[in-house]
């Protein structure tokens, strides 16, 4: 981005809004029209402008704070198509062929979807006891193991808001649902790096997730198992962390 820096304002016009959206997604977390313009060096009402084109498209949405942006829901669905490309899909299906044999369990790929996580690919488990949770389900955040892993990867700042804005009613008798307790679950998935879901979800299942991360270490998108606990109890999730870490970084490394 060094060139658009130094041609500032000569940034060709239809390439700016492109270049304004990679600006945000790029960013670790939440930033302004000010901050993305100290790399694009664009006039100033140019960079408002172009800020206001994009939300008002739904691809970028203001933060809880009223000054930031994010990514909005159409920008993370361009990102999932991107990951859900022909080629890339048939490297990332064998990925999952392979991890879902291994374990003998359903496996997913779950990107964050605004207030959900987005499923965008599965292999199931050959077994005839199977839980259904099609690509393109949205599960909740705060109940689930690629939710949780997810949220864990916030700020502390955004992680507040999270739990002070949201909506979270019980799915289960084991849903976290308090913010105390929610949060603590969530510095633990921080410092041990991986999710579990003891039920919270869906009564009888369990799981686990692990980040699939980007070269600057942001996570891209979640990698888990579920199972149910007649053939997987809660005490035996962790042994297949292993395979799912590794499976993690093969999924990485097809789009690095």
């Amino acid at each position: 981005m060094k060139e658009s820096a130094e041609t500032g304002g000569n940034i060709p016009t239809n390439l700016r809004l492109l270049l304004v959206a990679e600006e945000i997604v790029r960013a670790p977390g939440p930033v302004t029209p000010t901050e993305v313009n100290q790399t694009l060096g664009l006039p100033k009402p140019t960079i408002h402008r172009l800020f206001a084109t994009l939300e008002e498209g739904g691809f970028i949405r203001r933060d809880i704070d009223g000054r930031r942006y994010t990514p909005g829901r159409r920008l993370r669905r361009m990102a999932a198509g991107v990951l859900s490309g022909e080629r890339l899909r048939a490297a990332r299906f064998a990925i999952l062929t392979r991890l879902a044999r291994e374990i003998g369990e359903t496996c997913n790929i779950a990107a964050p979807d605004r207030d959900a996580m987005l499923y965008i690919d599965r292999v199931e488990t050959a077994w005839p006891l199977r839980i259904q949770l099609q690509v393109g389900a949205r599960v909740p955040l705060y109940c689930t193991a690629s939710g949780k892993m997810f949220l864990s990867t916030l700020s502390d700042r955004h992680l507040r808001g999270y739990l002070a804005s949201s909506k979270r009613a019980a799915r289960t008798r084991r849903s976290l649902i308090e913010a105390d307790a929610l949060m603590a679950e969530l510095m633990l998935i921080r410092r041990r790096g991986h999710a579990l879901d003891n039920e919270e979800f869906m009564e009888g299942m369990v799981a686990a997730a692990v980040p699939v991360k980007d070269k600057e270490g942001r996570l891209m998108s979640t990698l888990s198992f579920h199972a149910p606990v007649q053939r997987v109890a809660f005490t035996e999730v962790e042994t297949h962390l292993s395979l799912l870490h590794a499976a993690a970084r093969e999924l990485a490394e097809l789009v690095s």
